[in-house]
């Protein structure tokens, strides 16, 4: 009998949905609090990183606090953020050259190393790896995520735009929408990949 895919492409945008809204207002209040923040030295770092891992939070089920991005946690991984991004720009950047394919499909196998980097407390080249073998068979769907939340915005947006007067401020509304909706489907990826790598080990054991 085979085994029942971790995530789906229906699954991941339902569900995110639905967490990305529930927690619409702390995401705006944390990217304000960002924006005020981001002219302090060594302090921008720490909630640059915090923004760019959100969905591990949100993988967690509650609805965040947006001063989690203070947290000094994010500050004493500084070295290994950078190290990762710089790493895996290394490789991205040339596979892109040849026909732009390679690169994305890398880049689709690294996408949940920064948030297995912090949640997991592992090296750089290690979270690398794991987010390699953790999107092993579903690249097409997280890929396919994307994809439709690109299209739906692009489709909705053509038709806010056309209304006279406001119809500027719906596309804006709409983009921090589909933002949130991005984060949501982001924080269920990882939560059904990665996330709970630990309580899948201890159950084969």
């Amino acid at each position: 009998m085979d085994a029942q895919p971790k995530i789906t492409l229906s699954g991941v945008l339902s569900e995110g949905i639905s967490i990305g809204i529930k927690n619409l207002a702390s995401l705006i209040v944390a990217s304000i609090l960002w924006l005020v923040t981001i002219w302090i030295p060594y302090l921008n770092v720490g909630t640059t990183i915090a923004m760019s891992t959100i969905p591990i939070e949100l993988s967690k089920g509650k609805v965040i606090s947006p001063l989690f991005i203070f947290d000094a946690k994010y500050r004493k991984y500084m070295g290994e953020y950078f190290t990762l991004k710089g790493m895996m720009w290394m490789a991205i950047l040339p596979a892109s050259l040849f026909v732009i394919i390679p690169g994305m499909i890398i880049s689709l196998g690294w996408s949940l190393a920064l948030f297995i980097l912090l949640d997991k407390g592992v090296a750089p080249g290690e979270a690398m790896i794991r987010s390699n073998k953790a999107t092993y068979g579903y690249k097409w769907t997280i890929f396919g995520v994307g994809l439709v939340l690109n299209v739906l915005f692009v489709i909705l947006a053509l038709i806010l735009f056309k209304i006279p007067h406001i119809g500027i401020l719906l596309v804006f509304l709409l983009a921090v929408v589909l933002m949130v909706a991005r984060l949501g489907c982001n924080a269920v990826i990882y939560r059904n990949l990665a996330g709970n790598e630990a309580a899948e080990e201890a159950t084969e054991i």
